[in-house]
């Protein structure tokens, strides 16, 4: 099973996709959390990783799909994966669909947890007081121009995969276990 969770930065993606890991054995895999593993290497990737994260810009379409097929045919991702931040571009998910059909392999839904724009902000600083300053990408300008970012790009995917048949929204504004279980509910059927 290959679910793919949409949604502005801080909008409680990553969480609920450890929570999906935990009770489906889907692996995650979290672009934000292997860029900044690639980061900490200071390999290549890593230092251009860095730069752009840190302008608040997103990485080019060819290297997050190289970097994500080299993943998914990873042994721990063969029961399926939860993406968490990818696709975030038509391209993107156009180049994905592809990816899967060559690997004889498919999406089951893809959700889309919503939540407005001055709740993000709110959840970021948190998460920033939280973390004293541990993510760079955790600051209110930096996060504008992420929101700025995924209206513009990011956005328009979610009527692709509507137009798709796969789309599921869900109200991100409720409680994590609420949350949980709407994307649960939809899994389940």
């Amino acid at each position: 099973m290959n679910i793919i969770l949409l949604g502005p930065p801080g909008a409680g993606k990553g969480t609920q996709a450890q929570i999906l890991e935990e009770t489906r054995s889907l692996k995650q895999l979290s672009t934000g959390d292997m860029l900044r593993a690639e980061v900490a290497s200071c390999s290549a990737l890593g230092q251009e990783a860095k730069a752009i994260m840190g302008q608040g810009k997103l990485m080019p379409d060819a290297l997050m799909l190289e970097m994500i097929a080299h993943r998914m045919a990873q042994p721990d991702c063969a029961k399926g994966v939860i993406l968490d931040g990818f696709p975030r571009t038509v391209p993107q998910a156009e180049g994905l669909d592809q990816m899967l059909q060559h690997h004889n392999m498919f999406l089951h839904a893809v959700f889309e947890v919503r939540v407005p724009d001055e709740e993000i902000y709110k959840r970021i600083e948190a998460r920033a007081k939280e973390s004293d300053g541990a993510r760079s990408d955790d600051n209110v300008e930096t996060l504008k121009k992420r929101l700025s970012i995924y209206h513009a790009q990011t956005a328009p995917i979610i009527s692709y995969y509507g137009e798709k048949g796969l789309l599921h929204v869900v109200n991100g504004r409720r409680k994590i276990n609420e949350v949980m279980a709407a994307i649960a509910a939809i899994l389940d059927r």
